[in-house]
């Protein structure tokens, strides 16, 4: 379950902005990930419940933007949406892509109080 290691590097994140703001606890916090990134999302949620206990984000306001998976073939050029990380060109059937967007992984803002 490396959803809860990730929960765990966003309560190190949190909790270092909220000592370098001298503030107490945060309000709210957006994170991006992308479909493409590996998370199973019934883990991340149970994660984020066990993970942010007793914690800076214990009551925070919390905001996620999943980003879908987007690649470009090697092969052909064309550009298309993946629901998978394997998934094969639709225009041509390469297995040889490029992803362009979805498998990021980030805090994108907090707000500190």
């Amino acid at each position: 379950m490396h959803e809860l290691s990730i929960i765990a590097s966003i309560v190190d994140i949190a909790e270092e902005q909220v000592k370098k703001a001298s503030a107490q606890q945060v309000d709210s916090i957006e994170l991006e990930i992308g479909e493409l990134a590996g998370v199973e999302w019934a883990v991340l949620e149970f994660a984020w419940e066990v993970g942010v206990q007793r914690s800076v984000l214990e009551n925070t306001d919390r905001y996620i933007q999943r980003i879908p998976g987007k690649a470009r073939c090697v092969e052909c050029g064309s550009s298309f949406l993946m629901k998978q990380i394997f998934d094969p060109c639709p225009k041509c059937g390469s297995y040889f892509n490029e992803i362009l967007k979805g498998k990021e992984l980030r805090v994108k803002a907090l707000t500190v109080s």
